[in-house]
């Protein structure tokens, strides 16, 4: 019987040993395929912000400038001659402002929640955290007039808090980290309870510095949504001091700033917006892959 079934399977080795390597080099040929159509629109902003702006007009897909020149670029930092320079310094400095407070908030708050839901018990917990996935439930677009409503009649419109104050609390990441915490062995905790810490201590001393992938990934997350955060920004603010980047750059697309297309102008901008949060990214990679299985696989 054992003979018969070799027999069997053997003529089929030759047949995939065959086919195995050109399968392969077929994978290969489609995974770079789709890479480099990724990577394409990237390119094409990069190369945009060195072109001017008949030579982006006439030939937006060209790889390579006809007439390279860094005209956009001395007018986002103000090096300009013709005085015709945006405030791309003030954008990136409320930014900047903005989410390394809404960043710092998030971790914090969002830290102490996710481990209140995960260990603490108290009546309500379960509706509470049914609130949690509610809010993740409910479009942000649908809460743009309360939310202007609610910074008008409290005073917050037009002003750094109202800017900050609604985005320190994010449901998403009380949820990453409510997760990661439920991962953790009670153990650890016991045994810190014998030895007469208390909740808050426990929690700082010694859950908090075990979940540093799932803080990474809170940070890497948080940060990036504050960046790019648009909506909340064009209901809390009105003034151009407040500007951001993202409501900066739409004014300036919408042509707020002058005439004509500015391609390269506008692609230069948008490609230094991007690039904190892509070098925040890379530099955290393995940290957020961590923290994102640990927060999708509990024990």
């Amino acid at each position: 019987m054992t003979t018969t079934t070799e027999a069997v399977r053997q003529p089929s080795r030759p047949v995939l040993g065959r086919f195995r390597l050109p399968l392969r080099i077929l994978g290969y040929a489609l995974v770079v395929a789709l890479g480099l159509l990724y990577v394409l629109p990237f390119v094409i902003q990069l190369v945009t912000g060195f072109k001017t702006d008949p030579d982006a007009a006439s030939h937006p897909l060209a790889l390579v400038p006809s007439t390279p020149t860094t005209a956009a670029y001395q007018r986002l930092f103000g090096l300009s001659r013709a005085g015709d320079g945006v405030p791309f310094f003030r954008w990136l400095g409320n930014s900047a402002f903005v989410a390394v407070l809404v960043t710092a908030g998030r971790v914090l708050f969002d830290s102490m929640a996710g481990y209140a839901l995960a260990r603490l018990r108290f009546p309500g917990r379960s509706l509470l955290f049914g609130f949690v996935l509610a809010v993740m439930a409910v479009p942000g677009v649908a809460l743009l007039i309360p939310k202007f409503l609610v910074l008008n009649t409290f005073g917050l419109f037009d002003t750094y808090t109202g800017m900050i104050l609604p985005l320190l609390v994010d449901a998403a990441g009380i949820f990453i980290m409510k997760q990661f915490f439920e991962s953790i062995p009670r153990e650890v905790e016991e045994a810190a309870r014998v030895d007469g810490a208390g909740v808050f201590r426990i929690f700082w001393s010694v859950v908090l510095p075990m979940a540093r992938p799932a803080l990474i990934t809170l940070t890497v997350l948080s940060f990036q949504g504050s960046w790019n955060e648009f909506t909340h920004f064009l209901v809390a603010t009105q003034s151009s001091q407040y500007e951001t980047l993202t409501t900066g750059l739409a004014r300036f697309v919408s042509g707020g700033l002058g005439g004509g297309t500015q391609y390269p102008l506008k692609l230069a901008a948008a490609l230094l917006s991007t690039l904190p949060v892509a070098a925040l990214f890379f530099c955290f990679q393995r940290y957020f892959v961590q923290g994102a299985n640990a927060g999708a696989v509990k024990e």
